[in-house]
């Protein structure tokens, strides 16, 4: 695919970089073809409906008409080269749309006019905040009919802030824009352009107390001078700018570019991202410098691992210039892979370029060593240097899942790591006390989405049923076991004996093992034998068969034999003595708490309400969201959310949604405790 980029020579003051963010619907990808269209990368807007557009290239994405994934393009507008990502807006797909925000300058939050401020719009600005990014708010589908622009401009600035003001205002009905930065004249739908112009300036100079002054004594400064108070306004926060457009029209769409090239910020004018070079409490905060003469650093935000072309590591040049033919070296891997081919994207299409500068947005593949997160560099002594880790939400929708097939088990283990690869918030874990094999994501729509790729990608069968809930065994007060392991079979005999203390931690604090015996009475090489038969009771569980968390192991005392003493045997007497003890230290279930976030028609809350109050659910707040939406913020216990889906279809008419992110866990009822022991005794009988 030719490329008006791929013979150009830029420099880092002609590159912008954006992704657009936001909630499904409010017509990202729609935003991304008329952009593409307009400065001629592409001939013609492509259609969601008939599955032609650039970045949902996908066949899933294409079936089901939304964004499943980020997609990375690329285009030049006044001799700027401008790389953006558009991203998938359902709150399942958070894997995809946090990662866009590590490689870009400036996030742009894309509303639908016609919807208003959804959950997901106000999510994505405090994330790009919390990354001290600049942050652009899209107004899209201003031509929709009904709409009320003003009070929606209102509704943004009670959300976000009263730095959020207009660049451009709607104009003729909402079929133009009119610009209100270098332009004072003329009218707009929401009346005269001078106010809001005078807003914007008075908002700039603030940051600067020279064109303070210069305001106050010549009444207006002229915008052409503004650049760097600008741009440090963005920096701060101090200006978040507003555009409005209709990608379906293309009202706007010429004034946006305009905006990106003439007043978003190069790599030189943002804040620099969060590095820090060490480990743990060691890290030192460093910065990368975007100056292409340094040595390179650069970060993996996204992976595709596809069947045929295999693994392609996507990355944004931070510092120095990657070229083809280079040795790069993955974090702290000893062995350099060297960059043969050198990609820009455009959706499913790639470019081959030479060389990328800071900020530039590129592609290499068929490295299997390059993984999410990874730091690239071409120094050794850069090999500990990594970016400040993304809050990602956790994944706690599990699925139990196995193979179709007797034996295919490996495979599927192969498949289901190619797929996490991809995704930062999908897990895979081995439950060894149920025998389970369970992929966790963000909702059911995450899950049946890997489990269509599963299918459709890889033509392997799974099947799937609900996982046992993720229950926790603790202990709540102090106690003493005791075990002394003693067999005889004639030749050699085993013996251990162990006397340990067990002490509850605070909520969340893990483990803890102390050897505090004194004379060797239990000797030095028996010691681990002992943590490991204690080990081995935290995975498998005391009284219900669940793992043991927040507790305090002291072993103190115990006896042993110079000839019968085994590590075989003190592990048996560890084991067997912690369970003494977990037994007389009053021993609780926990059970996992959620968050849980509903988005639902108005007329719903009190049913809603209602069963999440039936269910052992706490409502901790309401807020109104578009007009006739309330969200809906509590918290409730895991295993009562079993079909909740069905059950919130039910009460909404099929319009409700709901995330969950976990919280903390807490001890079951009595009764719960009662039924879950006795299951597993009944379990330990057979």
């Amino acid at each position: 695919m030719p490329s008006p980029l791929s013979g150009a020579s830029v420099g880092i003051e002609s590159i912008r970089t954006l992704a657009f963010v936001g909630p499904s619907a409010a017509g990202k990808t729609t935003l991304a073809e008329a952009l593409l269209q307009r400065t001629g990368a592409i001939g013609a807007a492509g259609s969601i409906e008939r599955g032609s557009t650039v970045s949902d290239h996908a066949p899933l994405e294409k079936r089901m008409q939304h964004s499943l994934n980020a997609s990375v393009m690329h285009l030049t507008h006044a001799d700027t080269r401008i790389h953006f990502i558009d991203t998938p807006g359902g709150p399942d797909f958070l894997g995809q749309s946090l990662p866009a925000l590590e490689a870009v300058e400036t996030a742009a939050v894309v509303i639908n006019a016609g919807t208003g401020i959804e959950p997901m719009a106000q999510r994505m600005m405090d994330y790009a905040a919390s990354r001290h990014l600049d942050r652009l708010v899209v107004v899209n589908k201003i031509d929709a009919a009904g709409v009320d622009l003003a009070g929606l401009l209102a509704q943004i600035q009670a959300a976000f802030g009263k730095e959020c003001l207009p660049l451009n205002l709607p104009a003729a009905g909402g079929s133009k824009v009119v610009d209100c930065f270098y332009n004072r004249e003329g009218d707009s739908d929401f009346g005269s352009v001078d106010a809001a112009h005078r807003a914007l300036v008075e908002q700039v100079v603030e940051v600067d107390s020279d064109f303070v002054d210069r305001y106050l004594n010549d009444g207006d400064v002229d915008p052409s001078e503004l650049h760097k108070p600008l741009e440090q306004a963005l920096r701060e926060g101090h200006l978040i700018p507003v555009c409005f457009v209709s990608a379906r029209t293309g009202a706007g769409v010429a004034e946006l570019l305009d905006v990106i090239v003439k007043l978003l910020p190069n790599p030189t004018e943002s804040n620099p991202p969060e590095f820090l070079n060490g480990e743990g409490a060691a890290a030192v905060t460093m910065q990368a410098e975007p100056d292409p003469a340094k040595h390179v650093l650069a970060h993996v935000f996204k992976v595709t691992v596809d069947p045929y072309v295999g693994k392609m590591g996507i990355f944004r040049v931070h510092q120095g210039t990657v070229q083809q033919n280079q040795m790069l070296y993955v974090g702290d891997g000893r062995k350099p892979f060297k960059v043969t081919h050198l990609y820009l994207l455009q959706g499913k299409e790639h470019v081959e370029v030479t060389r990328a500068l800071p900020g530039d947005i590129v592609a290499v593949p068929k490295v299997d060593e390059l993984h999410f997160d990874a730091v690239l560099h071409d120094a050794a002594e850069d090999d500990h240097i990594h970016l400040k880790p993304l809050d990602f939400p956790v994944p706690v929708h599990g699925l139990a899942i196995g193979p179709k097939r007797h034996g295919d088990e490996q495979r599927m283990w192969e498949i289901l790591g190619k797929l996490i690869d991809e995704d930062p918030c999908l897990k895979v874990e081995h439950i060894a006390s149920t025998n389970e094999t369970v992929i966790y994501g963000l909702g059911d729509l995450h899950l049946r989405t890997l489990l269509e790729r599963l299918r459709e990608v890889y033509k392997f069968e799974v099947t799937t049923r609900p996982p046992r809930i993720a229950y926790r065994e603790t202990i709540t007060a102090n106690a003493e076991g005791h075990h002394r392991h003693k067999k005889q079979t004639g030749g050699a005999g085993q013996f251990g004996e162990v006397f340990l203390k067990v002490e509850p931690l605070p909520r969340g604090a893990g483990f803890e093992f102390a050897d505090q015996t004194k004379g060797g009475v239990i000797p030095n090489q028996f010691i681990p034998a002992v943590e490991k038969g204690v080990r081995e009771v935290l995975v498998g569980g005391a009284i219900a068969g669940y793992p043991v968390v927040d507790v305090r192991v002291i072993v103190y005392d115990g006896k042993s034999h110079s000839v019968d003493s085994k590590e075989i045997a003190f592990a048996t007497a560890g084991r067997k003595a912690f369970m003494a003890a977990i037994r007389e230290a009053r021993p609780i279930v926990l059970e996992p708490i959620v968050t849980i976030e509903i988005v639902a028609p108005d007329a719903a809350m009190g049913d809603i309400t209602g069963d999440l109050s039936a269910k052992r659910g706490l409502v901790t707040g309401t807020a109104n969201a578009a007009p006739g939406t309330v969200v809906i913020r509590g918290q409730v216990p895991m295993s009562e959310l079993s079909g909740y889906q069905s059950r919130l279809n039910a009460m909404t008419a099929g319009q409700g949604r709901y995330t969950i992110e976990l919280s903390h866990y807490d001890p079951v009822p009595p009764t719960v405790q009662q039924q879950l022991q006795s299951q597993h005794q009944v379990k330990e009988d057979d």
